[in-house]
């Protein structure tokens, strides 16, 4: 073999030692740093996971935190409505206490009120037999009513006791107005106009004004009027109906010692 050829060779074999010792190398070399990656891959999960849980424990903390404040609202809520109840059944209690207070007076009340409308019940009566006879079927049935309400017990004696000062009212109206209205004559049966000046005065016309007259609270009788009223009697109908204006109408009146 030529030298020439011997030296390449040798420097061949002395790279080909030389490469398969840095492999080795390499591979030596390679063998803790694949070891360290995997550490810290372990480690770097490990830290996610122990992350995780942490996060899973502070979120069921406020989850917590917000239960446990909202069970203290609560609780809250219900001491101030507890307390507010406690003043309302307190309240109840004592306005039960006056409605028996005032049943037990009102029970002693009744027997000094209601013998008292009973006699003004009786008095009414007296006063519309005694006055002239104006809507007197009316103003009767209106008292007998009253004395059927009395023995009435759905009916409560404030009630009755309105009821009375009602008609009482009713009957103090009519001393202050003037009115027409058609109704029967005791007399004849004969349906007429009457006229109704205060408690007053009650006149009466037929229809034709072939008949006038008034109730003459001395005799207490209807009684025919002179013919010079008969127009007179007319103007105060209408004047009462709204027909005509008011006027001065010339009508007969009972003397300040009949009336009495």
């Amino acid at each position: 073999m030529p030298k020439s050829t011997l030296h390449r060779f040798e420097l061949a074999s002395m790279l080909a030692c030389l490469a398969l010792l840095w492999l080795g190398t390499a591979q030596a070399q390679a063998q803790p740093l694949d070891n360290a990656v995997q550490t810290e891959t372990k480690i770097n999960n490990d830290a996610a996971a122990s992350q995780e849980r942490i996060n899973n424990l502070a979120r069921q903390t406020q989850d917590l935190l917000s239960e446990y404040r909202a069970v203290v609202r609560e609780v809250e809520s219900l001491k101030i409505y507890n307390e507010n109840l406690e003043q309302v059944v307190t309240d109840q209690r004592n306005e039960v206490e006056s409605i028996n207070n005032q049943l037990a007076g009102l029970e002693e009340t009744n027997r000094g009120v209601v013998p008292l409308m009973l006699e003004m019940i009786d008095a009414l009566g007296q006063i519309i037999e005694a006055d002239i006879p104006f809507r007197i079927e009316e103003r009767r049935a209106r008292v007998e009513r009253l004395s059927d309400m009395m023995d009435q017990a759905e009916v409560t004696a404030s009630e009755k006791y309105r009821r009375v000062m009602e008609a009482y009212q009713g009957e103090l109206e009519f001393g202050r107005t003037t009115e027409a209205y058609s109704d029967t004559l005791p007399t004849t049966g004969q349906t007429v106009d009457f006229l109704r000046v205060g408690r007053t005065l009650l006149v009466y016309q037929t229809s034709d004004q072939s008949a006038t007259g008034w109730f003459n609270p001395s005799t207490r009788a209807f009684e025919e009027l002179p013919s010079r009223y008969t127009l007179e009697v007319k103007k105060g109908i209408s004047i009462a109906k709204n027909e005509k204006a008011p006027d001065l109408v010339v009508l007969p009146t009972p003397g300040p010692e009949v009336a009495e």
